[in-house]
């Protein structure tokens, strides 16, 4: 890779970066796999929760 084609990469790089938080990258790099998944699985029941909530609310509606 020439010195020009990192330039641009950094840049991207760099822009991307902006609009993360790598404190929240950092503290699940801290959990373990298995903490990792039960966090997953957590927000999967957290989301079909509110998918349900959400039909019901629709249904509800006059």
């Amino acid at each position: 890779m020439d010195e020009w084609q990192r330039s641009s990469l950094n840049a991207v790089v760099q822009a991307y970066k902006s609009g993360i938080d790598r404190t929240l990258i950092r503290e699940n790099l801290r959990l373990t796999v298995e903490e990792r998944f039960r966090k997953a699985m957590a927000l999967a029941r957290f989301a079909e929760e509110l998918r349900r909530a959400g039909r019901a609310a629709r249904q509800a509606k006059p």
